[in-house]
């Protein structure tokens, strides 16, 4: 066949990591991003110790780290202030090999945009398939410039993926998962001291620590679909349901600036795809497996597909050929994912009184377990170890 090159539909996290993956394998490809600008939806993102092992083979990992704010512990306590578990974060180094690194969802973009060649990336440009292509045709996409061919393409167009639409039309697409979210950044004159999650009545808060003296906060809580605040003011919002709980939360919604306060809907893939590939296309991150929060693993688990999905193709190969190894590799560990995803969410979704007291009780208990033995559970994802990519092309 002839055009080895790649496109990537979708300038986001995945989309960005895929592109370096396949560049740094000595693959021609360019990105096409319908958005003006590489702005990223959302405020900070937590990279766990699979996410960033995998951008150490990008290449940006210790670029990522070094803008991570170090913390001495985490953990999860009641609206009250009251502990329910909690590990420093040398035991979690010591036990996984790496930290979760905090950064801004713009300084990703920034470190991966960097490691790709000029003019990789283009944005205001919208692309849609127009044909998977198959063993012996190449995939056809059509962008601004017109039709183009490619020997593999990236799907990295988000949970309402067109390219999903038209590879499986028979896929029921993404269910809404009863929450809806707000994240926002804030610059407190002192870092919070206690830095974790705090879990009420079918709604949790979040605070994590960013470079340069900021704080990411977030909250999520069950509500209708498309419900939004009755007056428009989200941050008004945030006070009403979160302006009793325990400090820092308060005082940190407090400081938030409304308009920088963003609201979002959690819609999921509760049903598994088929595969994450048909003839040339690979499905990647939300568009293959979009999933709840509530593990911080959405972001982790497209970065993972980035890295498995390039590593095996070499320049002298078809970028194509190795995709039915993709989806064996990625679709029965990011199905996992997706589902330890919802069973945390539904803990989060219980909101009667006996309910969330059989849950406190657990918990606390639970937080009585040596550390060990408590993030032992989170070894099945945060052990993973990524394929190996060549040398910078």
């Amino acid at each position: 066949m002839g055009a080895q090159q790649a496109i990537v539909i979708g300038g986001g996290i995945g989309g960005l990591a895929a592109a370096l993956a396949l560049h740094r394998q000595g693959v021609p490809v360019t990105v096409h991003e319908r958005a003006a600008s590489l702005e990223p939806v959302g405020a900070g993102l937590a990279l766990a110790p699979n996410a960033l092992r995998a951008l150490d083979r990008l290449g940006v990992g210790e670029r990522l780290r070094a803008l991570a704010a170090p913390h001495p512990a985490i953990g999860l306590r009641h609206p009250s202030g009251r502990w329910l578990a909690r590990t420093d974060t040398a035991t979690f180094e010591a036990c996984f090999g790496d930290t979760i690194a905090a950064v801004a969802r713009a300084d990703v973009i920034a470190a991966l945009v960097d490691a790709l060649p000029d003019g990789t990336v283009r944005t205001d440009s919208p692309a849609a398939l127009v044909a998977p292509g198959s063993a012996t045709e190449p995939a056809v996409v059509r962008t601004p410039d017109g039709e183009r061919s490619a020997a593999l393409v990236v799907a990295a167009d988000g949970i309402r993926s067109a390219t999903r639409g038209l590879l499986f039309p028979q896929h029921p697409g993404p269910r809404y998962s009863g929450f809806t979210t707000w994240r926002t950044v804030v610059s407190p004159a002192r870092r919070p001291e206690a830095v974790g999650e705090i879990w009420g009545r079918g709604r949790l808060a979040g605070v994590v620590p960013l470079a340069d003296g900021r704080v990411y906060v977030y909250g999520a809580a069950l509500a209708p679909a498309g419900a939004r605040a009755a007056d428009g003011d989200e941050k008004a919002e945030l006070l009403r349901r979160y302006g009793t709980w325990c400090a820092p939360v308060p005082e940190l919604l407090a400081l938030a600036e409304p308009e920088r306060v963003l609201r979002h809907d959690v819609w999921e893939l509760a049903d598994p795809l088929p595969a994450y590939h048909h003839g040339r296309v690979a499905l990647l991150g939300d568009a293959a497996h979009a999933m709840c929060p509530f593990q911080g693993q959405g972001a982790c688990q497209a970065i993972e597909d980035a890295v498995v999905l390039a590593a095996p193709s070499a320049p002298s190969t078809d970028p194509a050929a190795a995709l039915p190894a993709y989806t064996a590799a990625r679709l029965p560990r990011a199905t996992a994912v997706v589902a330890g995803s919802r069973r945390i969410g539904d803990l989060v979704a219980l909101r009667t009184p006996a309910a969330t007291f059989l849950r406190t009780t657990a918990l606390t208990l639970a937080g009585l377990l040596p550390a060990r033995t408590l993030l032992g559970r989170s070894a099945p994802t945060y052990d993973w170890q990524p394929p190996a990519l060549g040398a910078p092309a």
